[in-house]
């Protein structure tokens, strides 16, 4: 299983990214080890999560929501955290 994930930098600006282990990755990135272009843009928050089943799938989606104009990646969010609060399909702590 991976996940596609959202991270709002602390500028504002949004990064997209895959793993298939989410917690270690955030972890990573809040530690200044992730990807060079949240390294300095910290701290960082997880906005959105989207669940794979594999990593071709998540590639696939990464690319489609770094196309994606800041609105639209709002939007998602926007319905990311709808879904969560209605439903509680992930932790909250995620």
């Amino acid at each position: 299983m991976y996940f596609v994930y959202i991270l709002e930098c602390v500028d504002g600006t949004y990064y997209t990214g895959i793993t298939n282990k989410l917690r270690n990755r955030i972890r990573r990135h809040q530690q200044g080890k992730g990807a060079k272009y949240t390294r300095g843009r910290l701290p960082v928050i997880l906005r959105y999560i989207e669940i794979c089943s594999g990593k071709s799938e998540a590639l696939k989606r990464e690319y489609q929501i770094k196309k994606m104009k800041r609105g639209e990646k709002e939007y998602l969010i926007k319905m990311f955290d709808k879904e969560r609060m209605k439903n509680s399909v992930y932790p909250k702590e995620l």
